[in-house]
């Protein structure tokens, strides 16, 4: 089987803030379509889509209620054909979302599920009786705040759901829900689909018995014993060997609290499970436990994670590269300076993404520089777990300055704000209000104006997603890190038989010099990259300046 994913770039839509062909506010497929050779001249390979299945939209389309058809809002199945040909005609390739831990509340498996204790779907999903004493069946927390049990009233049993009650958890010790699973991934590989980002998808396995967290007071976090459970690689391997591996395909799992060593299970190839992974080690640098218990960062650690994979899936397994998704708040504001240093940060932490080794992933507006979004108002937030977090500290009387922090720091909203196409009313998003309001900052900071701009964030992107193309050490040279012990500075060193490239990248807002080990031999090595407009290096005593980045490369 081919490896085609290894050399490509992918880039993930949210389908309803990507762009509305119909004027009803709401992103759409063939707006998606419009957009196709604007991705195409970025230099894009891969289109990642996140969900466009129907949905009630309690988790923004990560509760499905059927799998072989397509939201209303978002278009139709015949619509969705026609973006797979159009992509394939472009040279590109298509990525679905398959959301596979649950389904919605709303699914026909779980509307019949819930109508007695011996119907034949019941088994499909996890149902427990309450304890002797009338209590929860355990003490496990919901990522969405509250338990993870909801009772039944018709059946007198709780069932499980790990996000939010409109989200049960399928029961995938049962066979017949796995082989439905095969059926809807033949499903969509059979249209022409290339392959899948699968949700959650070590969560697929409980522990049996499903036990409370020890010692715990109130309701925690059940992760150990769900998160990379006792049948997952069991589960995985069986549906990659009955499917996955009949067609030519990428699959990446996005997989929250792996380690390398337990990446390495899911991602060798002859383990027979999946093409690549998202861990979330590097991303949680800035929070204590949960989304909304944060803690300041350091550019120590964040490079000392990164550089700890890049080393563990070198040789064997592969790496995902990226900062940004539709669950994370945006990059240039989290990892740069979203004020004064904007352009700078943003370029250079493209810089790191197109030069470590593994498949990087442009979240939609990444490439433009999007930024966190302030909105003045709870009201203005659509995301569930914004919302739920927000219920919860306000009863427990935090602060709303604080909460609302908390939101602007963390939430998910903005991530999905819409699309800034260009400067008009609504970002050339829609023609009307849209389902979750533009960020304020899209009259100055957008595609149209970027596009004309050779200095631009986007300008850049398209410059550095080519520059990874004709430097094939990118995909397949060795990593060796520099500076390890520097508080600002990332650095290192990737090389191959025929080229050798240094990358020195600057996390912080201060100027300050550097002296070049002779080693790395500076003064031989050609300028190829700067996001700060510099001509030459001048020797190996360097000043770097605030969020500077420069590649350096010598052929041998």
């Amino acid at each position: 089987m081919s490896e085609w994913w290894k050399n490509a770039v992918i880039y993930q839509i949210y389908p309803r803030s990507f762009m509305d062909s119909d004027g009803d506010g709401m992103g759409d497929i063939p707006g998606i379509e419009k957009r196709l050779d604007y991705l195409k001249d970025l230099g894009i390979d891969i289109i990642w889509l996140s969900p466009v299945y129907k949905s009630p939209n309690v988790d923004n389309g990560y509760d499905i209620s059927d799998y072989r058809d397509i939201q209303e809002e978002f278009g139709t199945l015949a619509d969705m054909e026609h973006l797979i040909g159009e992509i394939h005609r472009r040279g590109m390739r298509i990525l679905m979302d398959l959301v596979v831990n649950h389904t919605s509340d709303q699914h026909p498996w779980f509307i019949e599920a819930r109508k007695s204790k011996d119907n034949p779907k019941r088994d499909y999903y996890i149902w427990r009786d309450p304890n002797p004493d009338g209590s929860l069946p355990n003490n496990w927390e919901s990522h969405f705040s509250g338990s993870v049990w909801q009772l039944d009233e018709q059946t007198g049993q709780y069932y499980l759901h790990i996000f939010s009650a409109g989200q049960p958890d399928l029961n995938w010790e049962n066979p017949e829900v796995r082989e439905e699973v095969k059926d809807i991934a033949r499903f969509w590989l059979d249209k022409g689909v290339d392959g899948f980002r699968m949700d959650v998808i070590n969560f697929i396995s409980k522990v049996p018995g499903l036990p409370s967290v020890p010692g715990a007071k109130g309701l925690v976090r059940g992760n150990m014993f769900y998160m990379n459970g006792p049948r997952v690689h069991e589960y995985l391997h069986e549906l990659n060997e009955d499917v996955f591996s009949k067609y030519d395909i990428m699959t990446v799992g996005e997989t929250p609290s792996v380690t390398p060593e337990i990446a390495h299970q899911y991602v060798d190839a002859d383990r027979g499970e999946l093409s690549m992974v998202f861990q979330f080690e590097h991303i949680n640098t800035d929070i204590r436990g949960t989304r909304w218990q944060l803690r300041p960062w350091t550019v120590k650690e964040f490079k000392s994670i990164i550089s700890k994979w890049q080393k563990a899936l070198g040789d064997k397994g592969w790496n995902s590269v990226y900062l940004s998704n539709h669950d994370q708040p945006r990059s240039v504001s989290r990892y740069g300076n979203d004020d004064r240093y904007l352009l700078e940060s943003a370029k250079m932490l493209c810089t790191m993404d197109m030069t470590l080794r593994g498949t990087p992933y442009v979240y939609q507006g990444e490439e433009l520089g999007m930024t966190n979004v302030r909105f003045d108002d709870i009201s203005s937030y659509q995301d569930v777990e914004s919302l739920g977090m927000y219920r919860d500290y306000k009863a427990k009387g935090v602060p709303m300055h604080d909460i609302m922090e908390l939101v602007y720091c963390r939430g998910r909203d903005s991530a999905r704000t819409p699309m800034q196409w260009d400067g008009s009313e609504y970002a050339g998003f829609s023609t009307s209000r849209p389902w979750l309001d533009v960020n304020p900052n899209h009259t100055w900071l957008n595609a149209e104006k970027e596009a004309a701009d050779p200095d631009s964030v986007l300008s850049f992107y398209r410059s550095m997603i080519a520059f990874r193309k004709k430097h094939p050490v990118i995909v397949d040279g060795s990593f060796r890190e520099w500076f390890e012990d520097h508080d600002r500075i990332f650095a290192y060193e990737r090389e191959d038989d025929d080229e050798r490239m240094f990358v020195l990248l600057n996390f912080s807002a201060t100027k300050f010099t550097i002296i070049m080990p002779e080693e790395l031999d500076i003064p031989s090595m050609e300028l190829a990259v700067s996001n700060i407009g510099r001509k030459e290096l001048g020797g190996n005593i360097i000043s770097v300046y605030p969020y500077e980045a420069f590649v350096l490369v010598k052929r041998k």
